[in-house]
């Protein structure tokens, strides 16, 4: 046997067929950036849904197509359309059997034509009437009987799609047919109340199908199926009878129960109506159809548009997601496939999966209070944070902030050097036998160590710092668009300390009337609150209690603000707050600056904004202090305060 033989390449026919849906790491970076600027993750979660992630659509563009889809909808046509066919259809049936008349001169002739002509102005009372008239048009008497034909077929069509054609046949073929629509109903009715006592149907239901499927082209694969199928078309039809005035229901439905003919049949449909609105009472029934086309439409047509007219409006509704605990869930699948095609069902498959494959990749965590950002997505939202400052920074500024001497007990460089005698450096394993090797090979001797094949690995001694971030949460930094610069640069800095320099130690602090620590998940997820004061004596105060618990480590000590310290704490540590800001509260600042100061701590403050009393306040803090004040726009926040980070921590605070 010949073997098989397979070449590999890349795709090339069309998008990657086993591409995710969305990429999840973009989807976290949007609500990221949504939770930094100050919003909930519901909430954040809540807006992606509605724009949806890169490449899909989301819950607003599917509702904008559902309801420009429901206005084309009831611009369509007008709901009394077969009243009208069938009055046009009478009207030519009679004006033909007139000129029939009018060729014979007989009384016979003239009383036919006087009975024609005192025929009601109701359609249904007219057809009612000429069923017992003897036609002598040929023409005429066909126009009759497609009249019945027409109605009949309406009436089973706007209930079962597959009626128009098994009663589409000639008369002895729609006989038939007519037999075994009754024998099809006699035998849904039964299924149906069997179901509605809560009898398992499952094999029942494949024997319904196998004998009565052609009238089922939607192939439903369950009795519940089945039932959403035919309940969604009868409320239809109550909903397009209940738009129409009352003389016009009145005329169509004796038109209809005229048009059957068969008191059987005539009962097995009432059975079914029945059986539909005890199985499914949720549906609407009730209210009428808003259609204002001017277009005739034929009943069954007009069941079928008001039934899509119900679909779009209930996914208008469910698409919305505006009533209390709206789930995507709530979203009708097959009924959006059915108004808006395939893409749309799987553009919100998509949807419904993104919460859950956060959840899954462990992005978010659900609790007690809802969804939350766990650490992983904090690393990664500090990550971009890091990655957007760093590309901004100069480029002779990177990697130019650690003390370069080559020292032990410190991190590994990646390079090694060769061993000089009086190294406490840790060997090089792998150059060491690499040279070895190179040096045995070359003599064609034995593998052997010899002193000059030793190497060793070089490391960077680093400066421990201890840094203290204080950040200004008070309802002016909302106000300003200053809270979402300030939480990613925490998050930055949190993420530099975290991944490149494990030996500092960061801690957070926030303040408004009162300072407080809050770790990177907490500073995420905090919402704005209407708290007015900025107690910068407090977070002052904490930091201060921060960098005394690393006493062998530099203190960094920086803040961003954008308003005038306006809270500090009383003697029994109880919050006050005054504006405009009072003596006291000015006095207890500059307190834990001078405590500060004398501790050997430079205060670096980064100033948003150009509050004037906040000026003056910097101004002289920095000159008790010695520290530096920064005036950043705000999308370059993050570069100052990383790169001072990263000049303070090598000793070069004071440094112009």
């Amino acid at each position: 046997m010949a073997s098989r033989r397979f070449r590999y390449g890349p795709w090339d026919d069309g998008p990657d067929p086993l591409a995710p849906p969305y990429d999840v790491r973009e989807a976290l970076d949007q609500l990221g950036r949504d939770v930094l600027a100050g919003g909930s993750l519901r909430e954040a979660l809540r807006d992606l849904l509605r724009r949806g992630p890169e490449g899909r659509r989301g819950l607003d563009s599917l509702l904008n197509r559902a309801r420009k889809r429901r206005e084309q909808l009831r611009r369509r046509g007008d709901l009394a359309g077969t009243l009208d066919r069938v009055r046009q259809m009478l009207d030519q049936a009679i004006a033909a059997e007139k000129d029939e008349l009018a060729r014979d001169p007989s009384d016979d002739a003239r009383l036919q034509e006087l009975d024609l002509e005192t025929m009601p102005s109701d359609t249904a009372r007219a057809v009612r009437e000429l069923s017992e008239y003897q036609w002598r048009s040929s023409d005429a008497r066909e126009l009759y009987e497609q009249i019945k034909q027409l109605l009949q077929r309406e009436v089973l069509d706007a209930q079962f799609s597959g009626m128009r054609e098994a009663m589409s046949g000639s008369s002895e073929e729609a006989q038939a047919a007519q037999q075994a629509i009754k024998d099809m109903l006699a035998d849904l009715n039964a299924l149906l109340a069997s179901h509605a006592r809560g009898e398992d149907t499952t094999d029942r239901f494949s024997q319904f199908m196998e004998r009565h499927g052609d009238f089922f082209p939607e192939n439903p694969q369950s009795t519940d199926e089945l039932i959403d199928l035919l309940a969604r078309r009868a409320a239809a039809a109550e909903r397009l009878m209940r738009s129409l005035s009352p003389e016009q229901r009145d005329e169509l439905a004796r038109l209809m129960s005229e048009a059957l003919g068969d008191a059987d049949l005539a009962f097995q449909l009432s059975s079914l109506r029945d059986n539909l609105r005890s199985l499914r009472p949720g549906l609407d029934w009730e209210s009428r159809a808003r259609m204002r086309g001017s277009s005739p439409m034929g009943y069954a047509e007009g069941v079928e548009a008001v039934a899509d007219l119900a679909d779009l409006e209930a996914l208008s509704e469910q698409l919305s997601q505006e009533h209390p605990g709206a789930t995507l869930d709530d979203v009708d699948v097959e009924a959006l496939e059915r108004q808006l095609g395939p893409g749309a069902g799987t553009d919100l498959r998509a949807l419904r999966e993104l919460e859950r494959e956060l959840e899954r990749q462990g992005y978010v965590s659900r609790g007690r209070e809802g969804l939350r950002l766990t650490p992983k997505a904090l690393r990664r939202l500090g990550e971009s944070a890091l990655r957007r400052v760093f590309s901004s920074l100069e480029a002779g500024g990177r990697g130019d902030h650690d003390d370069q001497r080559t020292g032990s007990a410190d991190e590994p460089t990646g390079a090694s050097r060769e061993w000089r005698f009086g190294d406490e450096h840790p060997i090089d394993a792998v150059r060491t036998v690499h040279n070895a090797v190179l040096r045995s090979a070359s003599s064609r001797s034995a593998l052997s160590l010899d002193v000059e094949d030793f190497a060793i690995a070089e490391t960077e001694r680093r400066t421990s710092a201890a840094v203290a971030l204080c950040v200004d949460l008070s309802y002016s930094m909302v106000q300003e668009g200053r809270w979402g610069p300030m939480k990613q640069t925490a998050l930055a800095l949190s993420h530099l300390v975290a991944t490149r320099f494990r030996q500092d130690a960061l801690e957070i602090i926030g303040f408004d009337r009162v300072g407080r620590r809050l770790s990177p998940v907490q500073l995420a997820e905090i919402e704005p609150d209407w708290i007015q004061g900025t107690n910068l004596q407090h977070a002052l105060m904490l930091a201060g209690r921060h960098v005394r618990r690393h006493p062998d480590a530099e203190p960094v000590i920086l803040v961003v603000t954008d308003g005038e310290p306006t809270a500090h704490l009383e003697a029994d540590g109880s919050p006050f707050f005054s504006w405009p800001t009072t003596y006291e509260t000015l006095r207890a600042t500059i307190t834990e600056v001078d405590a500060l100061t004398r501790y050997g701590a430079t205060l670096n403050v980064f100033m948003l904004g150009e509050d004037e009393g906040l000026a003056r306040f910097i101004d002289a803090v920095a000159k008790r202090n010695g520290g530096r004040v920064f005036t950043p726009d705000l999308d370059r926040l993050g570069d100052f305060v990383v790169a001072d980070y990263l000049r303070a921590r090598r000793g070069m605070r004071r440094s112009a």
